[in-house]
């Protein structure tokens, strides 16, 4: 129904108007694949909708998909070559923390050392790599080693984008009950940022955009790195020297 209405502007009965909506204001240059991990598809499956992507929308640029890194080590090279082939252009996956004490904490199911072979394998293919990070993820017991791994990490995947996130508590999660129940003692607004600090100082990438807009934190900040280094260090310097509670994105906003 998209192609149809994108390439020759027909309806297909049945269809919701939303997907047309949605048609008339997309450029045309990129496509999201599903909001979940894609590439846990089976290889041929995934191979198969990258091609009829390509024979129905050709003019597509990019395909982004969201992915594990057990998933894409669960690829061979030559399977990631060919989906960069059919314009799988980049791939957004969770870090959360570069510390395989915070990882195992929280059940993440993957060592750093195999995250920084995923990172690898994505940028020999030619893939384009979105990684988030999960400030105050060690809690205040772990905090320094979780920023201090966390940026060796990255550095050694060298990603073209970087998110960080700050820790919010969700009802009924393991990490939530550990925090009412006082097994972890998460940090405070300026800690978090002293942890962004020592992410950005310690980093050391070819050219990455760095962001910490998300709605959780409690500072948007972004830049390239290392072109904009200095000058984001400074920004974090002041904010966290003023200690002024009004600099900071109110709590209530958080979770927008």
């Amino acid at each position: 129904a998209l192609a149809l209405y994108v390439n020759h502007r027909v309806r297909v009965p049945g269809t919701a108007d939303i997907v047309y909506w949605l048609a008339d204001e997309w450029d045309g240059k990129g496509i999201f694949l599903q909001d979940a991990d894609a590439l846990v598809y089976p290889y041929e499956n995934l191979k198969k909708v990258c091609e009829h992507i390509n024979e129905k929308l050709p003019f597509v640029e990019r395909i982004a998909v969201y992915a594990t890194a057990a998933d894409v080590l669960r690829r061979t090279p030559e399977e990631l070559a060919e989906l960069k082939r059919l314009k799988l252009g980049i791939i957004y996956m969770g870090l959360e923390s570069g510390d395989n004490e915070v990882l195992k904490r929280v059940r993440k199911g993957i060592t750093a050392e195999e995250m920084i072979r995923a990172g690898k394998m994505m940028k020999n293919a030619g893939i384009r790599s979105s990684v988030m990070v999960i400030l105050g993820l060690g809690g205040s017991e772990l905090s320094e080693r979780h920023a201090r791994e966390t940026i060796r990490v990255l550095n050694e995947m060298d990603p073209d984008y970087v998110g960080a996130l700050t820790l919010l508590f969700t009802e009924g999660t393991p990490i939530a009950d550990d925090y009412k129940n006082g097994r972890f003692h998460p940090i405070s607004e300026f800690e978090s940022l002293k942890e962004l600090l020592s992410m950005v100082e310690g980093s050391d990438f070819t050219d990455c955009f760095f962001s910490s807009m998300h709605a959780s934190n409690y500072l948007p900040l972004r830049g390239r790195l290392p072109a904009e280094k200095e000058r984001m260090i400074r920004q974090l310097k002041t904010v966290i020297e003023k200690a002024d509670q009004t600099l900071l994105r109110p709590e209530s906003y958080r979770r927008l």
